[in-house]
């Protein structure tokens, strides 16, 4: 699971860093009114799903191998 996390971090740095190949030019407004303006229900939906995904499988799991159930003889004495 950590291998898996760890490739799944590692994959979101690049892929940032892949989108932001254009700089702002200097002394230019962000665009944050546009950014805003944009329609994003698509986006938080999938995050959402995705989260409810990564939750549903760290739930799943069962923490770390099978357990293993002894059963033993019962010595009784008669009198």
């Amino acid at each position: 699971m950590r291998i898996f996390g760890a490739a799944i971090l590692a994959a979101s740095l690049l892929v940032t860093n892949a989108f932001a190949a254009e700089t702002l030019p200097a002394g230019k407004p962000a665009g944050v009114k546009k950014a805003q303006g944009a329609n994003n229900a698509l986006l938080i939906i999938g995050g959402i799903g995705v989260a409810g995904l990564g939750i549903g499988l760290a739930a799943s799991s069962n923490g770390g191998g099978p357990t293993t159930i002894t059963t033993g003889t019962v010595g009784t004495t008669t009198p």
